[in-house]
């Protein structure tokens, strides 16, 4: 069932372009809705308040699957929150938007976009290829290994732990702004970036998906928790690189991060997967990079879609 779920998600995930199918769309109204609940509104900033908005979607999650008994509702159930919770849509506009203004000779333009997509994502600096590669991970890989293992429900916590850590760095982006009005320079980046994603972005809700204050700060124990979440599926995946790409040469720096409990997860799966591709290339051609990872990534998501399916065959997941 979980593999018919995948490629049905899959498949539907890049069609459905509704905000309905969006999870920022159902953020963004739980955020609203948890804000305005008087009953957690004495515990607002507290540990415990930051817990009951976590575990609340994944609780209700748990409870609908729990009393369905029907295998076929179930399963339509699970395909549906799958597809919910795959994908960005923000971040393939993003990397459309990049390539288009790469091709046109506006290497200005396309850091733009790049530096925007860092800090919307809340991630450290990195190149373009390298964002791709750790977005792919968090917005499509990741979520095929937690629904595997957890089904619906794991994958309703990751995104959702995922989601709020991302809030907390759009919410100080946006302070920030505010407090610096009278920088020109800063102000004629913003609005030459909203200019060019405007076309993309005007009828989607993607530009209101963080206006719900409540979790702006968030809870600092969040990024440890996705830390650890992530060390199995990190190694897996930059596993996957390494047996897609150029395995002899990417064995060593997996070998060399597997046991390595400090390093970044991020980090980990780039240094991987830039082992596993030839991605010495021309230094003025700034698409080549990206697209060489994002090819990667794809043949990484077709290898665990075929070990899923022979896991299934033999009966060890179901």
């Amino acid at each position: 069932m979980s593999l018919l779920s995948l490629l049905i998600a899959l498949a539907a995930e890049k069609s459905l372009s509704s905000s309905f199918w969006r999870f920022d769309y159902y953020y963004q109204k739980y955020a609203s809705f948890f804000q305005r609940k008087k009953t957690v509104s004495k515990f607002k900033g507290s540990t415990l308040s930051y817990t009951i908005f976590l575990l609340l979607p994944v609780a209700v999650i748990y409870g609908i699957l729990l009393f369905v008994g029907d295998g076929l509702l179930h399963l339509i159930i699970s395909t549906l929150v799958l597809i919910v919770c795959f994908g960005c849509v923000t971040t393939r506009n993003s990397y459309k938007q990049y390539l288009h203004a790469a091709f046109r000779g506006e290497q200005t333009t396309s850091e733009l976009f790049h530096q925007q997509l860092l800090q919307d994502k809340n991630l450290p600096a990195m190149g373009f290829g390298q964002t791709l590669i750790w977005l792919n991970y968090r917005y499509y890989i990741a979520i095929m290994i937690f629904f595997t293992l957890f089904g619906a429900v794991g994958v309703v916590f990751y995104r959702l732990l995922t989601t709020v850590i991302e809030q907390q760095n759009s919410d100080s982006l946006a302070q920030s702004k505010n407090t610096s009005c009278d920088d020109n320079s800063a102000d004629d980046n913003s609005i030459e970036i909203e200019q060019l994603s405007k076309d993309e972005e005007s009828s989607s809700d993607e530009d209101n998906r963080y206006s719900t204050p409540y979790v702006s700060s968030g809870c600092k124990n969040y990024h440890d928790i996705l830390f650890y979440l992530d060390w199995l599926p990190v190694r897996i995946t930059s596993f996957g690189y390494m047996f897609v790409g150029h395995f002899s040469k990417a064995v060593p720096m997996w070998l060399e991060s597997f046991f390595d409990g400090k390093k970044p997860t991020h980090k980990i799966l780039i240094d991987v997967a830039q082992q596993s591709e030839d991605t010495i290339v021309d230094k003025n051609d700034c698409t080549a990079e990206p697209c060489l990872l994002v090819r990667l990534s794809k043949r990484t998501v077709l290898l665990l879609l075929a070990s899923i399916a022979t896991l299934t065959l033999f009966g060890v997941i179901h």
